[in-house]
């Protein structure tokens, strides 16, 4: 409990605004790649922290026309606060292995998979099961207080800390983020454990449609579903 408080309070020094830890054995087969399956076989556990984006900077890409507003939202969250959390989980990295515990932070951003795009290790299976969240229908997660507008980073490691406990989906029959994505990618269909990510998410389709927003553009970017979600509206927004 010690070692948990000291990395929460770290973590929260340097900008988190979320920490959990989450048990990965409550993984299931259908919802992980078969690279985290042998991750989790070595790590147990993850350490799950969020940093929320900037209101102002989100609310602007209400208007996908605004060329400034999107480019500035893929600079905000892709330069700025991805290296912030980088530099967190690293940090939250070096004090588990002075206690001797093995270590290893999770890049905030990476595709290593570009087939089937995946990266190293799913952010969102780690801080659901940490219980800051429940992954949508738009394959994000969904946090009470922000809804998607927060960015997540993990470490794997073996360390025994308090493990969270997973929150039940709350989107009910919102299927706002379905409606808003203009490349179709979502299914709507609610996040169920035993299931892979192809029956809620088209990825491809995603892909297909940030490259060529860059093209067009100059930046991989769209965040409509980060910005149209009820649970993520500030509340002086809120009918």
């Amino acid at each position: 409990m010690e070692l948990y408080k000291s990395l929460e309070q770290v973590a929260k020094d340097l900008g988190a605004f979320y920490f959990g830890v989450a048990d990965l054995s409550l993984t299931k087969r259908g919802v992980i790649t078969p690279h985290e399956q042998r991750l989790v076989s070595e790590y147990p556990f993850a350490i799950s922290i969020g940093v929320p984006l900037a209101t102002q900077v989100v609310e602007r890409i209400g208007d996908q026309s605004d060329l400034f507003a999107l480019r500035n939202y893929w600079f905000h969250v892709y330069q700025v606060i991805n290296h912030l959390i980088d530099n967190i989980t690293s940090r939250l990295s070096f004090i588990l292995m002075s206690e001797g515990y093995p270590a290893l932070p999770v890049p905030a951003s990476q595709t290593l998979d570009n087939e089937n795009l995946y990266g190293f290790f799913s952010h969102k299976l780690a801080a659901s099961l940490s219980g800051l969240g429940w992954v949508g229908k738009s394959c994000l997660l969904i946090t009470p207080d922000r809804g998607p507008r927060v960015r997540w980073g993990t470490i794997l490691t073996n360390a025994p800390l308090e493990t969270g406990k997973p929150m039940v989906v709350k989107c009910g029959e919102c299927v706002k983020c379905v409606e808003a994505c203009p490349a179709e990618a979502f299914t709507g269909r609610d996040f169920v454990s035993s299931e892979p990510r192809e029956t809620r998410m088209i990825a491809k389709r995603c892909y297909d449609f940030l490259s060529q927003r860059r093209k067009d553009i100059g930046a991989f970017v769209c965040g409509n579903c980060v910005y149209i979600c009820p649970w993520g509206v500030p509340k002086s927004n809120r009918g």
